[in-house]
């Protein structure tokens, strides 16, 4: 195989780009997840060849043979980032190295080849230099950035592919949630589990969300936001969200996080919340932390608050807990103090707003 460790990319700007008129309109409410902006990067492998033939291009669609391994076996793998407006009016990414390393530790799960570290930097940081005039103007507005790789060599044999497709999408984004609500309620999948020790559970790959998607589908059945998931083992420890990660803060200042045994994703906002955390002098402890306690703790007042985190959503208080068996409430049911004002500060830092006295920030133009 070449080692091939860094690429010219091609640039050939889109010839039919969404006129300035329109592109205004649409980003008047972008959403999530449903406008794409006009270019997207794509690199290519080949076990002979390693990476090679890089582009930023416009965005098409890709033609797949029916026996593209990846429809058949699932090799594919993804990161979600977002490119912020800094109050000076610059542009930068928030902690992009934690991705592009995540990225790789998700390739060597699935058998894929690695893609260097400064590929992926370029790849994202050239993409978003192109396509500067999709930034969202709404409030708490970012570009979404979709890096993702699968396996595209055709053949029907049960073996890592020989060939993949490397590619990153740029989304202009609002809110994630689309109730709007301050809190959150939750639906606890006792029939579904996300992962189990040995799995791909640490790994970002969209075989996790696949299975997860019943569980999800029952939580709007039961009109909830979102899925928590317990081990799979016991159905007892709480995991993780659908595609978030959980803190519980105590009433003594403790906060609690589900550990990373392998059966939960290392998000990059856990970690940084953890960080934030810390220097304002509370306790952050990675154990495991029941169901059954979690219910019993919000119902003493033991625990004041509990929120999710993650790039999509960034930090999000969960109000109401619902199962089978009935449903709790923890603390008023809103978002806590806590919740909030680390919200505040990760949220100030991603935009330039506070000192980035942990280099987090990576101003790009």
């Amino acid at each position: 195989m070449a080692d091939v460790q860094s690429l010219d990319f091609r640039i050939e700007p889109s010839s039919t780009p969404v006129p300035a008129a329109q592109r205004t309109q649409l980003l008047e409410d972008p959403g999530f997840g449903t406008l794409f902006t006009d270019h997207m990067a794509i690199i290519r492998y080949s076990e002979a060849k390693g990476w090679h033939d890089a582009a930023i291009q416009k965005r098409e669609s890709i033609a797949m043979d029916p026996a593209s391994s990846v429809l058949h076996y699932a090799q594919e793998i993804f990161e979600g980032m977002k490119a912020y407006r800094l109050s000076d009016g610059a542009t930068a990414l928030f902690r992009p190295e934690e991705n592009a390393r995540r990225f790789a530790d998700s390739a060597r799960r699935m058998a894929m080849p690695v893609l260097p570290e400064d590929m992926f930097l370029q790849s994202v940081e050239m993409l978003v230099d192109l396509d500067r005039e999709w930034f969202p103007s709404v409030e708490g507005g970012s570009l979404y950035l979709r890096p993702f790789m699968f396996a595209s060599e055709v053949f029907l044999g049960v073996r890592p592919a020989k060939e993949y497709l490397y590619l990153v999408l740029a989304s202009p984004a609002g809110g994630y949630f689309k109730s709007g609500a301050s809190a959150i309620t939750i639906w606890v999948s006792q029939d579904y589990s996300r992962a189990a020790p040995g799995g791909t559970g640490a790994a970002k790959c969209g075989g996790n969300y696949a299975a997860s998607l019943v569980a999800q589908a029952e939580a709007i059945e039961k009109k909830c936001d979102q899925v928590v998931f317990l081990d799979a083992a016991e159905q007892r420890w709480v995991e993780e969200l659908g595609g978030m990660n959980l803190f519980f803060v105590m009433d003594d200042g403790k906060l609690i996080t589900p550990p990373l045994t392998g059966t939960i994703l290392p998000g990059i906002t856990r970690k940084s919340i953890m960080t934030l955390a810390r220097e304002e002098g509370l306790e952050v402890v990675e154990q495991p932390y029941a169901i059954d306690q979690w219910e019993a703790d919000a119902a003493s007042g033991k625990l004041v608050e509990t929120f999710a985190c993650g790039t999509a959503a960034v930090v999000t208080a969960v109000g109401t807990v619902r199962s089978s068996k009935g449903e709790f409430t923890i603390g008023s049911g809103g978002p806590g103090q806590l919740t909030q004002r680390l919200k505040n500060r990760l949220v100030d830092i991603q935009r330039g707003l506070a000192p980035d006295e942990h280099n987090w920030v990576k101003r790009l133009f």
